[in-house]
């Protein structure tokens, strides 16, 4: 893949051989942000865990202090009083089986976050061949699977987000735009390294995380010292 101008001009400003400390960091990526719209903030961690493993599975959500700086879109999975308190909580879309039917026959894929009462999971169910792929399908361990959709649905509006390995035993997870500044990516930044690390799994072996990168949407990927953010 052909690297454009400005990714390249970027990637000049950024050591490759270095460890930067968590703020120097995001401020090199705040430098090499130079889209013309606000880029999003990245990171990327490996973990020394073996994802086809049930018990070394790193796992769970957390709700950034900063929030992403994403307007998220919420569907929500419920009927009678639970359906009201999700659409009184903001959600933009709640139904049961007419959802079902819409994104089975119309492909309805207009949203960021899905939640579901436990009671609505049987019906979900039958989605978890679309939704699954898409990161989309509720799990208890994400607290999208509550009998309190209400604050589900305000967490998800506040900046929530799920972290998860991937099958390369990467998390990938955005921590907000380039526009927050350094201070603010800092505060989110730290808040899911720190639920990362308290995520251990008792089977991990060695070193836990074994390296950390932070990149903007259209920017090169800048090393954080891993050895200061609580590693092992």
């Amino acid at each position: 893949m052909r690297k454009g101008k400005k990714y390249i001009e970027s990637a000049k400003l950024v050591d490759r051989s270095k460890l930067y400390d968590t703020d120097e960091a995001l401020d090199m990526v705040l430098k090499t942000a130079k889209a013309k719209f606000d880029e999003t903030v990245e990171i990327h961690v490996k973990l020394g865990v073996d994802s086809r493993h049930a018990d070394q599975q790193v796992r769970g959500a957390i709700v950034l202090p900063n929030g992403t700086g994403k307007n998220v879109r919420v569907l929500v999975f419920a009927k009678g009083d639970k359906a009201q308190a999700a659409l009184d909580a903001g959600a933009e879309f709640v139904g049961a089986e007419d959802m079902v039917q819409r994104i089975q026959k119309e492909n309805f894929f207009d949203y960021d976050v899905v939640i579901a009462s436990p009671d609505m999971m049987g019906l979900v169910g039958r989605l978890g061949r679309v939704l699954g792929p898409k990161g989309l399908m509720p799990n208890p361990k994400a607290g999208t699977v509550t009998m309190d959709v209400a604050k589900a649905v305000k967490d998800a509006k506040a900046g929530k987000i799920e972290y998860r390995l991937d099958k390369t035993n990467i998390i990938h997870c955005p921590i907000g735009k380039a526009s927050f500044g350094v201070e603010k990516l800092s505060e989110n930044f730290n808040t899911l390294m720190n639920a990362i690390i308290k995520a251990k799994p008792a089977a991990a072996k060695g070193q836990y995380i074994r390296s950390c990168v932070v990149a903007s949407t259209m920017g090169p990927g800048v090393k954080v010292n891993a050895a200061k953010i609580g590693n092992n």
